[in-house]
């Protein structure tokens, strides 16, 4: 059997650490070759697949933060487990990132670019499983702003359960909201279309939502939700924004937590707009009066 060793940008943890700080890894399919070529690793041999996959958050954070593209703004704490986006961080430059190119001056920086992003859904989707991997679970995507976290979580979650044969069974559902005015929040909550969730009576349900932060439009749904007296009910935010008055009760499953600015793209949006931009942006003041009504 061949083996080949590759140098590695940085250093590495003793776990993945080679002779001299290469690294040795077998052959894989073409696609995980492919993608381990982006990084400086390659790949040799089909069995080494749990290898691959042991290094693959230690060889993407080591590139990122080769190519600034991971910053010292941006920690992992262990404080119910988010990562923490710091005030001063500003977001990377766009030059680095490709995205629509009508958006040119509309956006000023990439805050958090879209492999980021997946990674750390795939982190909540195996936090879920680990709690829930015995029952059937109702997921309540928010719309709009969630339907792509929502799409993307619920097929790690089923992923996940087909790799460590603890299917969890899913069924989704949608309810739309409306709390936001241009870049303000709103106070009332607003439900579009019917707001019988009956279907959710002695459901495991989870809630999933794409930005909280003053925490009033979640907690609303949560006691509209309640009513409907379901088994259990959890709930998941990509980003919980930090303001003055933030939410004092987080999310039970949080992706990142984000100083107070008004983030577009990921389906998030801004009147509708930037929901197509796969990365999480800062909008700039030239996007905001653009799209104001």
């Amino acid at each position: 059997m061949r083996f080949i060793s590759c140098r590695l940008i940085g250093s590495m943890t003793s776990r993945s650490r080679g002779v001299g700080g290469n690294a040795v890894i077998k052959e894989g399919s073409v696609t995980q070759r492919r993608a381990a070529a982006t990084l400086g690793v390659f790949v040799i041999d089909r069995d080494g697949l749990q290898v691959l996959l042991i290094l693959k958050r230690v060889v993407t954070i080591i590139f990122l933060k080769k190519t600034r593209l991971v910053a010292p703004e941006m920690e992992s704490r262990s404080t119910k487990g988010r990562v923490v986006i710091k005030d001063e961080w500003p977001g990377y430059s766009l030059k680095l990132f490709t995205y629509p190119e009508h958006y040119h001056e509309d956006v000023e920086s990439v805050y958090i670019p879209h492999g980021v992003i997946m990674d750390r859904i795939e982190r909540l989707a195996r936090h879920i499983m680990e709690d829930i991997s015995d029952q059937n679970i109702m997921v309540l995507c928010v719309l709009k702003g969630g339907y792509k976290f929502c799409c993307d979580l619920v097929e790690h979650i089923k992923a996940i359960g087909r790799s460590a044969d603890k299917y969890l069974e899913t069924r989704v559902e949608f309810i739309r909201l409306k709390s936001y005015l241009n870049d303000q929040s709103t106070e009332d909550l607003q439900i579009i279309g019917s707001q019988d969730l009956s279907f959710l009576r002695g459901k495991n349900v989870l809630i999933v939502e794409a930005i909280v932060d003053t925490g009033k439009t979640i907690n609303a749904l949560l006691k509209h939700v309640e009513t409907f007296e379901p088994k259990m009910v959890k709930v998941t935010a990509l980003l919980v924004k930090r303001v003055p008055n933030m939410v004092e009760n987080l999310p039970d499953y949080v992706g990142f937590e984000i100083p107070n600015r008004f983030v577009v793209g990921y389906a998030l949006d801004y009147n509708e707009y930037f929901r197509d931009l796969n990365h999480i942006c800062v909008i700039s003041e030239v996007g905001k009066k653009k799209y104001k009504i």
